[in-house]
């Protein structure tokens, strides 16, 4: 109940419980005990109108798991307001102690804090009783991309053990800033070394080209003075698996097609007006990595790249994650079809930020 009556509160014009209960189809006795019990995030006016409470401080707490994914990651931050569009001026982004996150998580984390700063907002990332995260986070070079505004608790790391190790994993790629202005091509190399090391015999052929148009689509659609970034990461135990990354802070692949898209292709993918919508973001995503043939570029040949992506994942019993906007997409490869499953409603967050996961149970040397 929180939620609906955050949004509808949320346009700013002062509501009676007797309107919300309308709205909501609720007893107004049941709304006004749930007002009562929530004066953290709601207040009352001299004329008994209810109205969103003003924030000094929002605090996102996550939830007490081993391995924090981007699922937890999402109903953590939906809990609460929108931290982008909140008026409070601190965010605080807060871990239970000796929770593990993985990487996928780790890009929207650091995509969300930078994007706070840029924002004027003072953030604060608490990972007290988390020490050992926070130690992979620093090996992984979390803290060389995280914005010198942003506070970590109990302390960021005074030295960086990325930049002393690094290059020297066989299961991790460090993370690395896609710059607009000066790319770092050698970024796609990097990644297919580490892959390479991983497989029985030689690396499949077309990987190399893979990681190399999400590198391309991450420089090419980002537009921001936000560098993107990417990482990969092998996890072993029952299904090993390897996650890569790709994350922009700018416009993100969506905004920056749009142009290129005929009235046609709006009719084919279900488009009632011109606006990037989340369900014409959705059918687009899903277009995009299945047929491809969509670019901001019109000459041929272009647009293709996403779909081999997809292609290559289905090689693999892989998945392709994509998170924008307000929404994200998850489309699951390995069989004649392919299984796409949505969620919308999400707090904002913006750019583009791409998870491909390959399944290794087959592939792996073994050890």
């Amino acid at each position: 109940m929180k939620e609906q009556i955050r949004q509808i509160l949320s346009d700013g014009q002062p509501r009676k419980a007797r309107e919300l209960a309308v709205a909501l189809s609720i007893e107004t006795t049941s709304v006004n005990q749930f007002l009562y019990r929530n004066l953290d995030t709601f207040t009352k006016n001299a004329d008994h109108r209810w109205t969103l409470a003003s924030l000094s401080e929002l605090v996102v707490e996550f939830p007490d798991t081993e391995w924090l994914e981007c699922d937890h990651f999402e109903d953590a931050l939906s809990a609460v307001e929108s931290p982008l569009e909140s008026s409070a001026p601190i965010v605080v982004l807060r871990l239970q102690p000796d929770t593990k996150v993985m990487l996928d998580a780790i890009a929207r984390f650091l995509a969300l804090c930078n994007q706070l700063v840029v924002a004027g907002k003072t953030v604060v990332l608490d990972f007290s009783g988390c020490k050992n995260t926070s130690s992979y986070l620093d090996r992984l070079g979390f803290y060389e991309h995280l914005k010198p505004e942003v506070e970590v608790l109990p302390q960021r790391p005074s030295k960086s053990r990325a930049a002393a190790y690094r290059g020297q994993s066989s299961r991790l790629v460090e993370l690395a800033a896609i710059s607009v202005d000066e790319p770092d091509e050698d970024i796609p190399d990097r990644l297919h070394q580490v892959l390479e090391q991983q497989y029985e015999n030689n690396a499949p052929v077309g990987l190399h080209t893979i990681l190399t148009e999400l590198f391309s689509n991450v420089h090419e659609h980002s537009q921001s003075k936000l560098p993107g970034f990417a990482a990969l990461q092998l996890y072993k135990g029952r299904k090993p698996h390897i996650r890569t990354v790709f994350s922009d802070s700018g416009k993100g692949i969506l905004a920056t097609i749009k142009p290129a898209l005929t009235k046609t292709l709006r009719t084919e993918l279900g488009a009632e007006t011109d606006d990037m919508t989340p369900d014409l973001g959705i059918a687009l995503i899903e277009r995009l990595f299945t047929q491809g043939g969509i670019s901001r570029f019109r000459k041929g040949g272009r647009g293709l790249g996403l779909r081999n992506t997809g292609r290559f994942a289905d090689k693999f019993a892989g998945s392709i994650t994509v998170r924008q906007d307000t929404y994200e997409v998850t489309i699951h490869f390995g069989g004649d079809e392919h299984e796409f499953a949505a969620r919308t409603g999400l707090n904002k967050l913006e750019g583009t930020h791409i998870c491909v996961k390959f399944e290794l149970t087959r592939w792996l040397k073994p050890h």
